[in-house]
């Protein structure tokens, strides 16, 4: 049987009033390709995802203060343990959809892949 490729279409994803899980998981289901009815668990079989209005996205002040997500440098005791709202300031919203959508794809070897078909516009 011959893999046949179809048109690969791009999947707009407007994050306007949505809330950041809401967005990161539509995000996730299209990456891994289980939107469409030839999913493969092995081979990357989902297709390019662009977020578009993140700075729009809907997120309390509270909410941002919960979040957290860690950095490891490598060495002893360079774990770094960061904040939301260090994250917004320094980096956007934009790395907090790109980090909540990493975080909900699977740890294999597909993850970098499907990461490279994921662009996050303001």
């Amino acid at each position: 049987m011959k893999n046949i490729q179809t048109q690969t279409k791009e999947k707009i994803i407007d994050s306007t009033g949505r809330t950041l899980g809401r967005v990161a998981s539509e995000a996730a289901m299209s990456l891994m390709g289980k939107t469409k009815a030839t999913f493969e668990r092995n081979i990357y079989s989902g297709f390019p995802v662009r977020v578009i209005n993140a700075k729009k996205l809907r997120i309390t002040e509270k909410k941002l203060e919960e979040i957290y997500h860690t950095r490891y440098s490598g060495i002893p005791g360079g774990l770094r343990i960061l904040k939301g709202t260090e994250t917004v300031e320094k980096k956007g919203l934009k790395e907090l959809i790109r980090l909540a959508t990493f975080q909900m794809l699977p740890g294999n070897k597909l993850r970098r892949v499907m990461m490279k078909n994921f662009k996050i516009e303001d």
